[in-house]
C-alpha cells in the first residue's frame, strides 16, 4: 500500500493496497478508496467520500462529505472498459457530489485547478472543465460540456450534452442551457437569453475600464438585431482590437450548436 507515512488515514477508512496517497493527505472515516487511485499533497477527504479506479487528484483539494468521485458514466454506451476521471489541483467539492468517468476507453472527464464546486450536483462524462470555475448548488453538467476558465454557474442550473460555456461567461439561476454560451456575458432565464455584460466576474477578475467598454461595444454588436451574425462578428474583428474580442470571435466561429441570442 503506497501511502506517504506523513498522512493520516482514518481507522474506519479503506485504501485500497494499490491506491497511492500523497504526503500530508487526511482520509476522514468510513472513506473507500479503490485500486488505481492517486491522491497529491495535501488532499482532504471528509468522511464517506468514495474515490473509484482509475481516479487521480493533484494536490490540495477538499473533497466533502458524500461525494463520489470516478463513477461509471451514465451512459448506455459505457461497457465497463478503462476510463479515467482527472482532477487538477486547490478544487474544492462539497457535499453530496458526483463526477464520472469517460464513457469511451481510455477517455477522460478532466477538472482543472482552483474550482469551486457546491453540493448536490453532478459532472457527467467527459466534460472539460476549466480553471477557477463556480458550479454552484444543484447545477447539473451533462456529458462532454466544456466550461471555460472563470465562468460562473448559478444553483439549479441544468447543461445539456456537448453545449459550451464561455470564459467568465455567468449563468442565472434555474437556466436551462442547450447552446454554446460565449464568454464575457451574463445568460439568465428559463428560456436563456443574453443580460449583458459580466461586469462584476471581470471586474473582481481585474478586468481594466479600457477592456470591459471593448467588451460592452462586443455585446452590443453581437446582439444588435439589425446585424446577422457574420456581420456582426465582422465588425467586431475589425472594430475591437483586443484579445477578449478575438476569443469571443473564435468561440463563436467555432461554435457546432450556435450561441444563445438576445431575447
Amino acid at each position: 500500500m503506497a501511502i506517504d507515512p506523513s498522512a493520516v488515514v482514518a481507522p474506519t477508512a479503506r485504501v485500497h493496497p494499490e491506491a497511492v496517497i500523497g504526503p500530508r493527505c487526511v482520509i476522514g472515516e468510513y472513506c473507500v478508496i479503490e485500486a488505481d487511485v492517486k491522491l497529491g499533497v495535501a488532499c482532504r477527504l471528509e468522511p464517506y467520500v468514495f474515490i473509484k479506479r482509475w481516479t487521480s487528484l493533484g494536490d490540495d483539494n477538499a473533497i466533502s462529505a458524500g461525494t463520489c468521485l470516478g463513477t461509471d458514466p451514465f451512459d448506455k454506451a459505457f461497457d465497463g472498459r478503462r476510463s479515467y476521471l482527472r482532477i487538477g489541483h486547490r478544487n474544492t467539492i462539497r457535499e453530496h457530489y458526483t463526477i464520472s468517468r469517460g464513457t469511451q476507453p481510455e477517455s477522460v472527464t478532466e477538472i482543472g485547478d482552483g474550482n469551486y464546486i457546491m453540493s448536490s450536483g453532478h459532472v457527467a462524462h467527459n466534460c472539460r472543465i476549466g480553471n477557477d470555475v463556480v458550479l454552484a448548488s444543484c447545477a447539473l453538467v451533462a456529458g462532454y460540456v466544456e466550461i471555460e476558465d472563470q465562468a460562473f454557474v448559478s444553483g439549479g442550473v441544468g447543461i445539456h450534452q456537448f453545449s459550451r460555456i464561455g470564459r467568465l461567461a455567468m449563468i442565472g439561476g434555474s437556466a436551462r442551457v442547450n447552446l454554446d454560451i460565449p464568454p464575457y456575458f451574463m445568460y439568465a432565464g428559463t428560456r436563456l437569453t443574453a443580460e449583458g455584460v459580466n461586469l462584476v466576474g471581470l471586474k473582481r477578475a481585474g478586468f481594466t475600464a479600457p477592456r470591459i467598454s471593448a467588451l460592452k461595444q462586443a455585446y452590443h454588436l453581437l446582439y444588435d438585431r439589425s446585424l446577422s451574425l457574420e456581420k456582426a462578428l465582422e465588425r467586431i474583428e475589425h472594430e475591437i482590437e483586443t484579445e477578449e474580442a478575438k476569443h469571443l470571435v473564435a468561440f463563436i466561429r467555432s461554435s457546432k450548436r450556435g450561441i444563445c441570442r438576445r431575447g
